[in-house]
């Protein structure tokens, strides 16, 4: 049975009316992005939505399916109802200290996170490559895929990642580069991103948190949304 197939995310669905719903404004949302690449997992509601995302761009991005954003291998626990997962012993340990988790018959958590920030991290060096250091590009996923990313970015210990939301068709957005990525937003569902094409305060943080406008510096951007696939 292929990778990343359970009752929470099977295999082989497709987006439900509200699902499209959701991943049309996502789309509309990135529109006003120039993006390099939609990079989706394999999954066909993923797919699906990166359709959406490719359809309302201006030029034509490259589309790539990466496997390695594709769901965590449930394992046995594959087609069982949650509530009948939740009975499991399993079941606390995936919610208190996941990094110590392993499914039976499937990957452990923790190669999740390995490969699937490895898969953005790839990718990310691709586009700047081919497009320079500014270009912008969106990845399609899974949620306990994109959390598993946005703790990575935020310098969490993957036991703390159930602490991170990521909803249906939301944008989080982190900003990769030479040195250690950083947040800019985290499960956002409506609002304007034109801005990502404007320009963006980079470099270090300052002393207290404060920055003044005048230095904002509109080069030197690279870019990953992390899109969540819509419902499902």
């Amino acid at each position: 049975m292929p990778r990343g197939c359970w009752q929470a995310g099977p295999c082989g669905v497709s987006l439900d009316e509200v699902g499209r719903d959701q991943a049309v404004l996502t789309a509309e949302r990135l529109a006003a992005v120039p993006l390099a690449a939609v990079v989706s997992s394999p999954l066909e509601r993923c797919q699906q939505t990166a359709r959406h995302i490719l359809d309302r761009q201006a030029g034509a991005p490259s589309a790539p399916v990466e496997s390695d954003l594709i769901e965590c291998d449930y394992g046995d626990w594959q087609g069982r109802s949650l509530t009948d997962l939740a009975g499991e012993d399993l079941w606390s340990l995936v919610q208190s200290q996941p990094s110590a988790v392993v499914f039976p018959g499937g990957e452990s958590m923790a190669a999740m996170q390995a490969r699937s920030v490895a898969a953005i991290r790839r990718h990310d060096a691709a586009v700047e490559a081919e497009h320079g250091p500014e270009a912008v590009w969106a990845a399609v996923s899974h949620g306990d895929i994109i959390k598993s990313i946005l703790a990575d970015a935020l310098g969490m210990h993957l036991d703390l990642f159930q602490r991170i939301s990521v909803g249906p068709a939301s944008v989080s957005i982190v900003r990769y580069g030479t040195g250690k990525p950083s947040v800019h937003a985290t499960n956002t569902d409506g609002g304007d991103l034109s801005w990502l094409s404007k320009g963006i305060q980079s470099g270090d943080a300052p002393v207290g948190g404060a920055q003044e406008t005048s230095h904002i510096d509109p080069q030197g951007l690279e870019w990953c949304y992390a899109c969540s696939c819509s419902r499902f």
